[in-house]
């Protein structure tokens, strides 16, 4: 699919940073709050912006061998929605949202909350380590 004009010759860390931009508010902030410490987590990171159409700008997502998360701003939650979240060890219990799938898990973010930035970190190794270890996602129960 191809990309609007406005955003012809960007690469995908560009338009990240556009659209945290355009946020201009708390959204933006902890979407770039939590940009910054998937990419402590794992310096390797690739940045991809997918799903773009003509009426969305698209989701910015994060991938190492395979989708970690991906990030959307909504009214009033910043949504990180790991593509095998099911699979991890989520002993913080940041997970909140999409909690009954079998595949995917989020983590809701609300005006004025801060998640556990070591635990976050974690999990987002514990994503790569699933990803590059090759192995299928095993759905866990939610507790």
């Amino acid at each position: 699919m191809k990309a609007s004009d406005s955003n012809e010759g960007q690469s995908a860390s560009e338009r990240i940073d556009k659209r945290v931009a355009e946020l201009g508010d708390w959204r933006g902030e902890t979407l770039s709050r939590m940009r910054k410490l998937i990419k402590e987590a794992d310096p390797d990171v690739v940045e991809e912006v997918k799903w773009v159409k003509a009426t969305s700008p698209g989701t910015p997502t994060w991938s190492h061998d395979g989708i970690i998360c991906t990030g959307e701003p909504y009214k009033s939650v910043v949504k990180l929605t790991f593509a095998k979240g099911a699979s991890l060890k989520d002993p913080a219990k940041l997970f909140n949202s999409s909690l009954e799938g079998n595949t995917r898990r989020a983590i809701d973010i609300r005006e004025g909350e801060k998640i556990d930035a070591g635990a976050f970190k974690a999990l987002i190794r514990a994503a790569v380590e699933l990803n590059t270890s090759g192995g299928k996602s095993r759905p866990r129960r939610a507790k």
